[in-house]
């Protein structure tokens, strides 16, 4: 396991590091998430067939205000 911990602090410091905040935080990183949560959230209602639409909606939205800039 000290394999893992490692790779993991190393993750946290590279997640730490200014340009790499700014990189997360970009238009170009919003567009990947917002087509990230579009595509899970269509897959989620296919599976569901359209039976939780509103809910798979609301959890987007959710899921989008956590992880995005706007």
């Amino acid at each position: 396991m000290a394999g893992f911990d490692d790779i993991s602090k190393k993750a946290q410091e590279f997640l730490k590091d200014g340009k790499v905040q700014d990189a997360l935080k970009s238009e170009k990183a919003e567009g990947v998430s917002d087509n990230i949560l579009d595509a899970v959230a269509k897959a989620a209602d296919k599976a569901t067939g359209g039976k939780h639409s509103e809910a798979i909606a609301n959890a987007k939205e959710q899921a989008d205000k956590k992880i995005g800039n706007q």
